[in-house]
């Protein structure tokens, strides 16, 4: 190889050198640059780092009609509930006060009835009527089928003009065609007493609940001569009305059936009082509450 030749090579082999110096320092200077902005994030690191909340959980979107699984189901036979106790429904000693004179004195009746009433007593001394209280034959008080607990009623015997004030506390009478039944000192104060029976006008005055709306409602049904005749209709009433509550309990040498629909529901209790078919008796419809 000639002298200029050799030269060249020389200087190609130095410039190819300084070449990759080059491209290395440049690197170098690169690598230093991201070294000090690292350097510089690290001086703050005394900071927490602000951590994003995650976006909120997305709602299931709603079922679809045919796409709703079906309920799970108990292998075990769920037992049916007892019914609800119905709570008692004080009244004053004596049945009514003075304040419930006042307020018959002042105000309108926004009900009134008329039909026939009738007094009872013994074998009942002693026992707690509907509406938890014991019975008694001086108490101002009487019984209705259907007026809640507690309702204050002024009742007026249509034959002598006679009149009284008295509460409901009990339910009856359940016999077709009468209204009420009064205690011994209603029915002396009413004049109902000694004729036994009278036709008379009920006008309620206050009731403790709703008449037209709400309450709890049953059938009673009866009365009947066997004990027999009452079980053979509380099995019938338990096969139609599966999910109702029916007892078969004895009453003054008699017996008696009584349905309370599911939720003691008044549109169900007025259906079965409607289409029943006791063998003996009728079919009341009666307000528990």
């Amino acid at each position: 190889m000639s002298g200029e030749a050799q030269a060249a090579a020389g200087d190609r082999r130095r410039g190819g050198g300084q070449g990759f110096d080059r491209s290395l320092a440049g690197n170098c200077a690169a690598l230093a640059g991201l070294a000090l902005v690292l350097l510089a994030a690290s001086g703050c690191s005394h900071r927490q780092p602000v951590v994003q909340a995650p976006p909120p959980q997305a709602l299931p979107p709603p079922a679809q009609p045919g796409n709703v699984p079906p309920p799970a189901v108990s292998e075990q036979p769920q037992p049916s509930l007892p019914a609800a106790r119905i709570p008692p429904t004080p009244t004053p000693p004596g049945g009514i006060t003075a304040d419930d004179l006042d307020y018959i004195a002042t105000h309108r009746p926004i009900l009134t009835q008329e039909g026939l009433a009738t007094w009872y007593t013994a074998p009942y001394k002693g026992r707690r009527t509907a509406n938890g209280q014991v019975f008694d034959d001086y108490a101002m008080t009487a019984a209705h089928r259907t007026l809640p607990m507690g309702t204050l009623i002024q009742v007026t015997n249509l034959e002598t003009g006679q009149t009284a004030a008295m509460r409901i506390t009990d339910r009856g009478p359940f016999v077709e065609g009468r209204i009420l039944d009064m205690t011994m000192a209603a029915a002396k104060a009413t004049g109902v007493y000694r004729a036994g029976l009278a036709q008379v006008r009920i006008d309620v005055y206050e009731t403790p609940k709703s008449i037209n709306s709400g309450g709890r409602w049953c059938v009673q049904i009866g009365a009947f001569h066997s004990e027999r005749a009452a079980m053979k209709l509380k099995e019938e009433l338990l096969h139609t009305y599966a999910d109702s509550n029916v007892i078969e309990f004895p009453g003054e040498d008699s017996y008696w059936v009584r349905i309370r629909p599911e939720g003691d529901n008044r549109a169900m209790a007025e259906y079965i009082a409607r289409h029943v078919q006791p063998s003996e008796g009728e079919a009341f419809l009666t307000r528990l509450d």
